[in-house]
């Protein structure tokens, strides 16, 4: 505000008006301290991503825990290796010797695990043979006594010129289904069919 006198200009400030630029500033301020205490926060509580998100990302899941109590037990053949599971359903992966392409199973699941017809026609749909009957399979099984009971084998050749090969057994044990195969090149199996059935007969319960 100016007012004019007899001899000069006087400037005057008008009180309200300094109120209200004052009560502004200090808003402004209260209003950018906020934000940098905001932006202080999300620095200080930012939470790093689990570790496990980039198995999740990639689709693999962790496989289910290998049973450690009860159940069967067996000794190793010479030269064979062991590892504990190795795939959704295993209890265990055993590695024989020699060449040859050549899987063995170790298999553990509760109950029936769908009877003993249902298995032994989907590992002969495995090496593309059909499926068989109920009456079919007392003459295709062999039975081999162990400590843990007896033991039902099937052996299956499938056709054609590159054969492939099934031996497995299957046991009910303590209310759950085992079973022990060993599949692959015909050839490769025939080499280690000898200590395969030695395996299976050194089935047992654990402990005993």
């Amino acid at each position: 505000m100016i007012r004019i006198g007899p001899d000069r200009a006087e400037t005057l400030v008008d009180p309200t008006a300094v109120g209200r630029r004052c009560r502004f500033g200090l808003a402004l301020l209260a209003a950018l301290s906020f934000a940098a205490c905001d932006r202080d926060e999300v620095a200080h509580f930012r939470v790093p991503k689990s570790s496990a998100e980039p198995l999740a990302e990639a689709g693999v899941a962790p496989s289910d825990p290998t049973p450690t109590e009860g159940g069967l037990r067996w000794t190793l053949p010479d030269g064979w290796k062991q590892a504990q599971g190795g795939g959704q359903m295993r209890y265990a992966t055993l590695t024989p010797p020699g060449p040859g392409k050549l899987d063995v199973s170790v298999i553990r699941l509760p109950g029936e695990a769908g009877g003993e017809l249902a298995n032994v026609n989907r590992w002969r749909n495995q090496i593309g043979l059909p499926p068989i009957s109920e009456a079919d399979l007392a003459p295709a099984r062999k039975t081999v006594k162990t400590a843990a009971g007896d033991l039902s084998v099937y052996d299956f050749t499938s056709e054609g010129t590159k054969k492939a090969r099934t031996i497995a057994g299957l046991a009910s044990v303590q209310g759950e289904t085992w079973f022990v195969k060993m599949t692959g090149d015909a050839e490769a199996v025939a080499s280690a069919r000898s200590a395969f059935l030695s395996l299976l007969g050194s089935l047992r319960l654990e402990n005993r």
